[in-house]
């Protein structure tokens, strides 16, 4: 007689959601086990199983091996216990209690399975723009609550028919036994195509009409999974210009969605690198490089090199594409100017004169969710943006953080996070924080998430600046929850993000290097070009770029001509200064022309100062007329370094390192001298090499004996070259993993600090 044993089996991770509990049922019936699989209210998967014990090994080695392909095991807690007697294996019902928590899914984009049967003319599911199952779709969009079943997402408004009930019923369907977000034709979400004023258009196809009217010329804003895209003609120069006067956006690029890898290099010249991340289940927006000569309009990605290009990640999108001539089109995000992208009918309102019609369907977008964007510097992948697909998934710490953490971030390009145990949960992209819709946007994206995971905060923290509309409503918050709060330095919490990224110990020390735009300085001035000598709960600041002149202050992040004419006139005088920036024609860029210059010019000995990479970057692009003026964040910057590619090093360029200094001031007139004899692309490219070279050695002087490891984060940390140039110093030099370096995953770094302080 073979002996029985019982096993308790809880599983965290990404385990809910992703058709994980029907594989359970599948493995434990193949095998011969009885019991049960049930989801817990932490998110959490509790299994009990009961039979031979070589059964129950070969079950335990299965849930490694053959868990289905969006799923993730974090932790898997077995205990063993006596057989209760159960005589078959069963789904139950999900469980309210917590014994741990477990990931939030996020949003999958559609498998090929589910796409082959929108397109098979003889499937049920024929042109359904709504086609799903356990491996992929909807998740996080669509919660209103943990655990992820039907009754806790946007779907329970729409009952399953027989058809669906029948496979959602059955073990033996891999893809629909117990798939919470399925439907069909019949019984799942509508779509209708919409005049502005909310009458609907008359059509026998919404999809096929919306394509006619985008091929026209019109601008149709599109709901999709997390929000609202506005979808138009990329390789129309009319098209793109009216859709940037409509979205007052005068050269912000625009984001493209092409139908398959095939026509993304018809436009685009993918590595194998790229193709891995634009087909990846994310399904993020890949930065690529242009394809010259491109049938993508010169206005899409002005001064740019690369693309911004993601593919169909519903199918939604995919029959929308497949009925356009191009198959490919802009699909960006559909918001006014600072605002939140809009998930609901409100679009009409905010999207009044901008959008010709609205494709809409009538699922609930529960969690607003934008597009996530990703980079390659030096060959590794960096998160520009932290959202669908990506969020609201955890990052594990090899320490516990002693507290529960809220955390609010900065202000520009902003994410928040929750922390606990030793996890921290970032919110998704945000936005920035200059209005109250993205203050409250923030708000309900963190109480998700502490309301999901169970957090009782003890503390809030926020940047140190006391200007950002985060500081003020986390001393808010700190009242009304009665904790503390906890300011963390904007540089400090992006060194700790990327620390916490890459699982350093609790312990750790490293060389800090914050490559960035702006963040509030301990001496009162505005830093961001900074060597730190860092741990998680504190650092000293052992170097620094040259503090270079911010005449006007917030004018000169504007107008970045005026710091490259107060930079000059320190070096030259200003009489000497304004001469050769008016021979540049650097006044051009100016809305108050020379007079404005020559006022720049004459304060560059007046506060604020700065030693930010951003600013210095600003600088050089306007002095090689790259860019004089700035209408997106980081923009001058951005397209110093694509005015770079393909450059060369130009020897006789170089940045001195004085004293713990970088001297940016000196190479500005060097610049000046070279501009007869090279070109702007190998100017570009020697500037910010250079710069990287420049803080290595910054780096091995003030550092270089206690051998630490070096840590690179901020808004410039994803600048190909300078990161080039710093690893030609610094070998092993570590980026940001999983995390955004800029702002949007400041967060991470503060929830971190914050919490270890307390301990």
């Amino acid at each position: 007689m073979v002996s029985r044993a019982a096993a308790r089996i809880v599983v965290t991770g990404v385990v809910q959601g992703v058709g994980f509990r029907p594989f359970v049922y599948r493995t434990a019936v193949k095998l011969g086990l009885c019991g049960y699989v049930r989801n817990l209210g932490g998110s959490e998967v509790e299994i009990w199983v009961e039979g031979a014990d070589g059964s129950i090994e070969r079950f335990l080695e299965a849930l490694e091996r053959e868990r289905p392909p969006p799923a993730r095991l974090e932790r898997v807690v077995v205990a063993r216990a006596e057989p209760r007697g159960y005589s078959s294996f069963t789904i139950l019902e999900s469980g309210a209690q917590v014994s741990a928590r477990s990931q939030i899914p996020p949003d999958i984009g559609v498998c090929e399975d589910c796409l082959r049967e929108v397109l098979d003319p003889s499937s049920r599911w024929y042109r359904y723009p709504f086609n799903s199952c356990a491996w992929c779709g909807p998740r996080f969009s669509m919660m209103y609550a943990v655990p992820y079943d039907r009754a806790n997402t946007a779907m329970r408004d729409f009952p399953l028919c027989g058809e669906c009930e029948s496979e959602y019923s059955d073990p033996g369907n891999q893809r629909r036994f117990h798939a919470q977000g399925i439907s069909c034709p019949k019984c799942g979400p509508k779509l209708e195509l919409l005049h502005p004023s909310g009458e609907p258009v008359e059509c026998d196809d919404p999809i096929a009409e919306a394509a006619k009217l985008i091929e026209e010329g019109a601008i149709v804003a599109v709901k999709g999974v997390g929000g609202f895209h506005l979808a138009a003609l990329a390789s129309d120069d009319g098209v793109v210009r009216e859709l940037r006067r409509r979205k007052r956006r005068p050269q912000k690029p625009f984001a493209l969605m092409a139908l398959n890898v095939e026509v993304v290099a018809r436009i685009a010249e993918p590595s194998e690198l790229h193709l891995a991340l634009l087909t990846s289940p994310q399904r993020p927006i890949v930065l690529v490089p242009k394809k010259l000569p491109s049938p993508v309009s010169p206005l899409v990605a002005p001064g740019l090199s690369e693309l911004g290009v993601m593919l169909p990640y519903t199918p939604l999108h995919y029959l929308l594409l497949s009925e356009t001539r191009d198959k490919f089109l802009i699909m960006t995000s559909g918001n006014r100017k600072g605002l939140p992208i809009c998930r609901g009918l409100e679009a009409l309102r905010e999207l009044e004169g901008i959008a010709d019609y609205f494709l809409v369907h009538n699922r609930e977008i529960v969690n607003r969710v934008d597009d996530s964007v990703v980079r390659l510097t030096d060959g590794e992948p960096q998160l520009l943006r932290r959202s669908r697909g990506y969020a609201p998934a955890w990052l594990e710490l090899p320490f516990n953080l002693g507290a529960e953490v809220v955390a609010l971030g900065a202000h520009l390009d902003n994410a928040g996070a929750v922390a606990f145990e030793n996890k921290v949960v970032p919110t998704q992209y945000v936005g920035d924080m200059d209005n109250l819709e993205n203050l409250e946007f923030l708000l309900s994206a963190i109480e998700f998430l502490a309301k999901s995971y169970k957090v009782k905060p003890q503390v809030v923290v926020s940047d140190k600046h006391p200007g950002y509309a985060t500081t003020e409503l986390a001393a808010k918050l700190s009242r009304e929850l009665g904790v503390p709060h906890v300011r963390v330095q904007h540089h400090h919490a992006h060194v700790a993000s990327a620390m916490a990224s890459r699982s350093l110990p609790k312990d750790s020390e490293v060389a800090g290097i914050a490559l960035d735009g702006v963040g509030y300085g301990d001496d009162g001035m505005v830093w961001g070009g900074e060597v730190l000598l860092a741990s998680y709960t504190g650092y000293q600041r052992v170097g620094h770029l040259e503090y270079l002149p911010l005449p006007g202050g917030d004018r000169s992040t504007l107008y970045p001509a005026r710091i490259a004419a107060a930079a000059l006139a320190a070096k030259l005088g200003p009489e000497e200064a304004l001469k050769v920036c008016l021979s540049l024609g650097l006044e051009r860029s100016l809305p108050g022309g020379a007079r404005e210059l020559e006022l720049a010019a004459r304060a560059f000995a007046k506060p604020p100062f700065s030693s930010s990479v951003g600013r210095f970057l600003d600088a050089v692009s306007a002095l090689l007329g790259v860019c004089g003026a700035r209408t997106y964040e980081g923009e001058p910057a951005i397209k110093l370094e694509a005015a770079a590619r393909g450059g060369q090093l130009v020897e006789e360029l170089k940045l001195e390192v004085e004293g713990g200094v970088v001297l940016t001031s000196e190479v500005l007139p060097r610049l000046l001298e070279l501009r007869s004899r090279y070109g702007v692309r190998d100017l570009a490219y020697t500037v910010q090499v250079r710069l990287g070279e420049a803080l290595g050695l910054l780096v091995k002087e003030e550092l270089g004996d206690l051998k630490l490891p070096a840590v690179v984060s901020g808004g410039a940390a994803v600048n190909d070259y300078i990161v080039k140039g710093l690893r030609n110093l610094l070998r092993g030099a570590l980026l940001p993993r999983g995390v955004p370096a800029g702002d949007g995953g400041l967060a991470v770094g503060q929830a971190v600090s914050a919490a270890l302080s307390l301990t």
